[in-house]
């Protein structure tokens, strides 16, 4: 008997601490053609837990230019911010199940007795309350996380050892991004997950948590991050990144470029409408480079 194929929903998930830039748009592009070719869904997050970070205007200034370049979500934005209740639901059931921990260790510290970037575990034992004023981190084991990413193939992290017991919780109040991102892809309900090589390595970090929460893990892939000709990753620091939205279609062939889906140069002059159909067509995630980075000529 064959297995009913389950519908699919990707999701594009920016930060506001800034406007897009063209990484940003190959990454909205990358997920928003995937689901258009499965006949999916496609949501937008607004992934502003980390309020410190959040440039005012910039979650509408975001939205705003989606809509200019021809993106269409299904459902409501939902926003991070507005979420915290579910995190701490979350969260309560980690400490219930002690996979989560207090952490009273400063950065100081860890920087002073600690070279490998990998946390060692010094609050495991200790008996901090889950309620006071600290860092609270997920208790890891040495299994390896392994999945196969449609873009890059097969993955394996063993956390324990190349990752340490990592935050959910940091010292100032905010939920990590880690945990928060599980959550509200489980809630979502989310089965595609496509998004830049510069989140790969915290996607075993994510698994884990599904796991542990009892979520059903996506599907992963993780496309290329666009390099400068000069080897620098694009940042939203640089000046010349905001998309100029009085020329959506040229930039949006770029994007297509980069992707390497061989779009004629014809597609460059044509009108928004024509080009979202050729691309959705057109779309083959197996063109993609399997590499973490590639330089790019804007």
């Amino acid at each position: 008997m064959t297995q009913a194929k389950r519908p699919y929903k990707g999701r594009f998930a920016p930060s506001p601490s800034g406007e897009l830039h063209f990484g940003s748009l190959v990454a909205a592009m990358g997920s928003y053609l995937q689901a258009q070719s499965q006949q999916g869904q496609w949501l937008v997050r607004i992934e502003d837990v980390d309020q410190s970070r959040t440039v005012p205007h910039s979650a509408d200034n975001i939205l705003s230019t989606l809509e200019r370049f021809g993106f269409e979500w299904d459902e409501a934005v939902i926003y991070q911010s507005q979420r915290t209740e579910q995190y701490h639901f979350y969260l309560q059931k980690l400490i219930d199940k002690k996979l989560a921990y207090a952490c009273d260790c400063s950065r100081n510290k860890l920087r002073q007795n600690n070279t490998t970037g990998i946390y060692p575990g010094y609050c495991r034992q200790k008996s901090i309350p889950a309620t006071s004023a600290h860092a609270l981190r997920c208790l890891t084991t040495p299994e390896s996380i392994k999945f196969d990413d449609q873009i890059q193939g097969h993955y394996s992290v063993n956390l324990e050892n190349e990752c340490g017991d990592f935050i959910v919780k940091r010292r100032d109040g905010f939920f990590a991004y880690q945990l928060a991102v599980v959550i509200d892809d489980a809630e979502q309900g989310t089965t595609d997950i496509i998004r830049g090589t510069d989140l790969l390595s915290s996607t075993p970090q994510q698994i884990y948590l599904q796991q542990q929460l009892g979520f059903t893990t996506p599907d992963y892939g993780h496309l290329p991050v666009v390099m400068h000709d000069n080897g620098k990753k694009l940042s939203k620091s640089h000046q010349n990144l905001p998309l100029d939205c009085q020329q959506p279609v040229e930039i949006l062939s770029k994007a297509l470029l980069f992707l390497n889906q061989s779009p004629p140069k014809s597609l460059a002059q044509s009108s928004l409408n024509d080009f979202w159909q050729w691309a959705i067509q057109n779309w083959d995630i197996n063109r993609i480079q399997a590499t973490q980075e590639i330089r790019f000529n804007l």
